[in-house]
């Protein structure tokens, strides 16, 4: 990190952290010779299904290919309906629509920034086949309610995981909770390679027998190809550095909430700031608060001339992007927090100082 200045994100101090199991592990598969699903792969495997609590999980090169794997493993194509937040990264929506079916967007709940269950159940009809909730920033969505919806009217539930490793809901890890979780380990996430990499989770036999074949080309057996399929294999050397750093996700994840909370400590009581809530199994892989009030962008220039990393997660609705434009009506709720919402910088190892640092450079705005 610069002395000057603060990044949003700084993964130095985890790589510093663990640099000889690191180098280790890619010297281990450099050695071998086996980059394309060799043994750290299945191992990696195991140990994120033990980790999770799910007897299957399918290592992939993506979250966006463990989504659409995912929903075509749960037999999603052409012609249905899949329900989802407009409050998402595009690969939620993308995922959906690149499979012929059609996207349907439910609003969020305005203190969570989830899809929000009543909103979900007034937008099915016989098209509807499944659910795909986003536990988004690393909260987890509300799947009590979200799996009641699911069983009445006989849908799928595939959990969009990309930010949420290693969260829970009510004792269970995401991605355990639903028909399929998928996962995605981009280098900024709370479990995250170097470079692209995504898991897709599920105790259901098929469904996982299916995933393992769509990923290498639709095949069981080499070059007997028995559907189209994907070249989406996870890395060796990804698998092998992923294996280092699911050792530590835990403490990881318990540095994330620490920062959150002394964010949440000196920001309570900003007028014009809305706080993020504290949940139970929440693993802030953002800390995102709300400014009220038509500040937001005036304020991250502000920081940004300060030196102080900002991000906007996400300026634009999914509903609203160019892609789909003209063929949705807004979301009121999603389309209010893409006004307001603004991530300010977290990382496990951030030090009190330097939020407090951050704090005060962003409060001056508010005097």
């Amino acid at each position: 990190m610069s002395q000057n200045k603060i990044p949003v994100l700084d993964l130095k101090p985890q790589y510093d952290s663990i640099k000889e199991e690191i180098q280790t592990a890619i010297n281990r598969v450099i050695e071998s010779g086996q980059f394309i699903m060799g043994p750290d792969v299945k191992a990696f495997e195991q140990e994120v299904a033990a980790y999770l609590g799910v007897k299957h999980a399918i290592a992939v090169n993506s979250g966006t290919d463990a989504l659409v794997i995912g929903l075509r493993a749960l037999g999603i194509g052409e012609g249905d309906e899949v329900i989802t937040t407009p409050f998402s990264f595009f690969a939620t929506a993308e995922s959906i629509s690149n499979l012929g079916a059609k996207v349907v967007f439910a609003d969020i709940e305005a203190s969570t920034y989830n899809i929000e269950p009543q909103q979900i159940q007034a937008k099915i009809t016989p098209r509807t086949k499944a659910i795909m909730p986003v536990h988004l920033y690393g909260q987890p969505a509300a799947m009590g309610q979200i799996m009641d919806i699911a069983r009445e009217y006989g849908l799928k539930v595939i959990e969009d995981c990309a930010q949420s490793f290693g969260a829970r809901y009510d004792g269970k890890a995401t991605g355990t909770i639903g028909d399929v979780g998928a996962f995605s380990f981009f280098p900024s996430k709370n479990l995250g390679g170097y470079g692209d990499g995504g898991m897709i989770v599920t105790d259901d036999e098929q469904v996982a027998e299916v995933a393992r074949m769509l990923r290498v080309h639709g095949a069981k057996k080499k070059y007997h190809n028995e559907v189209l399929g994907y070249n989406s294999r996870l890395d060796t050397i990804q698998a092998a550095i992923l294996r280092v750093k699911l050792q530590y996700i835990d403490e990881w994840n318990q540095g994330r909430r620490r920062v959150a909370e002394v964010y949440n400590r000196l920001l309570t009581d900003v007028e014009g700031v809305v706080t993020p809530g504290w949940a139970e199994g929440h693993v802030f892989h953002q800390y995102t608060v709300r400014i009220t009030g038509g500040k937001r962008d005036q304020i991250q220039h502000y920081l940004t001339e300060q030196g102080i990393g900002t991000m906007i997660y996400y300026p634009i609705p999914q509903d609203q992007l160019p892609v789909y434009k003209g063929h949705y009506d807004v979301c009121p709720v999603s389309d209010l927090a893409a006004q307001e919402v603004l991530s300010l910088p977290i990382w496990p190892e951030l030090g009190e100082e330097v939020i407090e640092k951050v704090v005060s450079i962003f409060t001056e705005m508010f005097l």
